[in-house]
């Protein structure tokens, strides 16, 4: 990957690429430590690092790169639009006018991404709503004086500046896939749980030379990302290839076919979707719950003691429990939608193709399906064993490095790093390809 960095800055367009989109992080990155007025960042803080903000407010502040902890304006971050682009997918599979519009070409995507934008203003004013209301009950975090002493006043103008922060985040990543390299949402996302990593080693570095277990702390933390990232490529890139033979045909004088090709059928297909669909199923009550009488209430009692991820042992095997079937659950449901048996088995089929062995039509579809499912069935258990041994090995090392690096911020950083270098070789390949006639 170093490699493919060093030749992208050799050609003069690319590196013009790159720097566009790095002053474009920079500006996101500032955005996220300018102040809401009206907001004390001081209760908002002392709330995260005693750890009383609730799994999805954490999960949210760690994409951010602490931008929702410290209540700046960026507070929401990309989160809104990925989750509107999630949820427009979903509906693009269940609503036939959706699905014919995301097969109609360039035109229909600019459609769906405009209702993407859509959902995403709708879902930020939620999620901002969400937020005032869930720390509003903590005394002083919302400076009412500043507005006349009206709470509600305060209210929509805190949800009227986190809905434009997260528009404007929005925009910054439509900017970047326009004018950098790679997709801006995903870049975005990556730099801010890296500054959340980078922030939380700097806070542990500041005792390095006060105690000596530091040192030793900090040396083992590296060695298990390095392990953990390296079997996460490791997986990632594994892949099951189904052989794929193409009969011959006469078309007029000519001969086409005869070839041989394969189906590549990845192990984890879903990517990181599953697990970010399971956290926040598990989260979004407890969020809900929390706004109801400031979080003092039976139902919030119980989910925090069975169905948090800070549960204390032995309830922490119910919420895991839950949790592994969760994600088992969303990995089939994805992987159904990433890789459609019956549209492939056609498709083979319609091309005069056929799986050795293996009779065209209903037979190649059960045989996909199989292999789809076997394959599925180890990412998942891959997912599971993510989802739970980096917390486990990060808090055995320290307990304040637990947070460096959230279960799903480790596969969106692998998942980031891979795709941004894949595009970089893309671009390289299409300075360095000179054509037949050269």
């Amino acid at each position: 990957m170093l490699q493919t960095i060093i030749n992208a800055f050799k050609v003069k367009e690319i590196r013009r690429k790159v720097f566009m989109m790095l002053l474009l992080l920079l500006v996101f990155r500032i955005g996220c430590f300018i102040p809401v007025p009206g907001l004390d960042r001081t209760v908002f803080q002392g709330l995260f690092e005693a750890g009383e903000g609730n799994d999805f407010l954490t999960l949210m502040s760690s994409i951010t790169g602490g931008a929702l902890a410290q209540g700046t304006v960026f507070a929401l971050g990309i989160g809104p639009y990925i989750n509107a682009s999630i949820i427009m997918q979903l509906l693009s599979v269940g609503i036939p006018a959706l699905e014919r519009l995301s097969k109609q070409g360039e035109e229909g995507r600019k459609k769906i991404a405009q209702y993407t934008r859509y959902v995403t203003i709708l879902l930020a004013i939620v999620q901002s709503i969400g937020i005032i209301v869930n720390f509003a009950s903590q005394e002083g975090a919302i400076l009412a004086n500043f507005f006349g002493g009206k709470e509600w006043l305060a209210g929509t103008f805190l949800t009227l500046v986190y809905t434009a922060g997260a528009f404007f985040v929005m925009w910054l990543g439509e900017r970047i896939t326009d004018y950098g390299v790679g997709n801006g949402q995903s870049m975005i996302i990556f730099i801010g749980i890296i500054s959340t990593a980078g922030m939380t080693l700097m806070n542990k570095a500041t005792n390095l030379f006060s105690d000596d277990k530091v040192i030793w702390e900090l040396l083992g933390f590296v060695l298990i990302c390095a392990l953990i990232f390296f079997a996460i490529v490791f997986v990632d890139l594994s892949e099951r290839k189904v052989p794929v033979q193409y009969a011959k045909q006469i078309r007029g004088r000519k001969m086409y076919g005869g070839q041989s090709s394969s189906i590549p059928i990845r192990i984890s297909g879903g990517g990181v979707m599953p697990l970010i669909f399971a956290f926040s199923i598990l989260s979004f009550p407890q969020m809900i719950g929390s706004m109801i009488n400031g979080g003092n209430n039976a139902f919030t009692i119980w989910w925090n003691k069975w169905m948090s991820a800070s549960a204390l042992w032995p309830n922490s095997i119910v919420y895991s429990l839950v949790l592994c079937v969760l994600i088992f659950a969303f990995s089939f449901f994805y992987a159904q939608m990433q890789f459609n048996p019956e549209d492939v088995s056609k498709s083979i089929q319609q091309n005069g193709g056929f799986i050795q062995g293996i009779r065209p039509g209903k037979a190649t579809e059960s045989y996909l399906k199989k292999i789809s499912n076997r394959i599925t069935l180890f990412g998942a258990i891959y997912l599971s064993l993510v989802a739970f041994i980096p917390a486990v090995a990060f808090g055995w090392i320290s307990p304040e490095l637990v947070n460096a690096f959230s279960t799903t911020g480790i596969l969106i950083v692998v998942s980031c790093a891979m795709e941004f270098e894949k595009q970089l070789q893309a671009q390289l390949m299409m300075k360095n390809y000179k054509g037949f006639l050269k």
